[in-house]
């Protein structure tokens, strides 16, 4: 038991599925994993642990940005010994090229601080995916029929973005997309020498504004677990 996760000793597996909310963790547990074991009720972020084609797996909220993801990320290595992270969660797109519903596996995240930052100070650090499990992903998405793209994101610190200016940079430096946790969950497993990828949906476009509509949400985030668990045990 930490401070955030109230889970006991032995009930958090080495592989971990982190959407951003906790509701998609219970229903993409309820979903995906045989047997769902609710391991952590903690602040309401929930965590779930059960069997996806023998392989133990926790699937685990969480919360939003970096500083949130930071601290259960912090405690799931450091104190349950996962030894593979991985973000299952939307994104805006930020290609034309890219459209709602297309996943997106990070390559890189580029960001304007994380948690991590003062560690650095001066140095631009660039956080990347595990090479094998980017790999893994991006065969497992083709097999799903998905339209994958394979590139560089952008962890923002803010939702309510009121910098157009820097979207526009990003935007002609080919940044596929846009979500709020990436950077620090990379700079975290290269830190712990773990495994980490982001693997996100695309659920609305900011360039067209174009949005998914709520009943498609459920099958688009679902290929995106399937993506997820493949690619964690191919």
């Amino acid at each position: 038991m930490t401070i955030h996760i109230g889970a006991a000793p032995g009930d958090i597996a080495e592989t971990v599925l982190m959407p951003g909310d906790p509701l998609r963790a219970k229903w993409a547990a309820e979903t995906f994993l045989d047997d769902p074991k609710c391991v952590n009720e903690v602040r309401g972020m929930l965590g779930y642990t059960g069997t996806w084609q023998g392989h133990r797996v926790t699937i685990h909220g969480s919360g939003m940005g970096m500083p949130s993801l930071s601290i259960y990320a912090n405690e799931l290595i450091k104190d349950y010994r996962a030894k593979t992270l991985i973000r299952i969660g939307s994104c805006g797109a930020m290609q034309e090229r890219v459209a709602v519903r297309d996943i997106i596996l990070a390559m890189t995240s580029s960001t304007l601080s994380t948690p991590s930052r003062g560690i650095f100070r001066e140095l631009n650090y660039a956080p990347c995916a595990d090479f094998d499990l980017l790999h893994a992903a991006h065969a497992a998405a083709r097999d799903t029929g998905a339209k994958v793209h394979v590139g560089g994101i952008y962890s923002s610190d803010v939702f309510y973005d009121e910098r157009p200016d820097l979207n526009e940079q990003m935007m002609r430096h080919g940044i596929l997309g846009v979500e709020m946790e990436a950077a620090e969950l990379y700079t975290l497993a290269a830190r712990y020498s773990v495994r980490a990828l982001a693997v996100l949906t695309v659920s609305d476009h900011l360039i067209t504004h174009e949005a998914l509509p709520a009943e498609d949400r459920e099958r688009s985030f679902g290929d995106m677990v399937e993506i997820a668990l493949k690619a964690a045990f191919a």
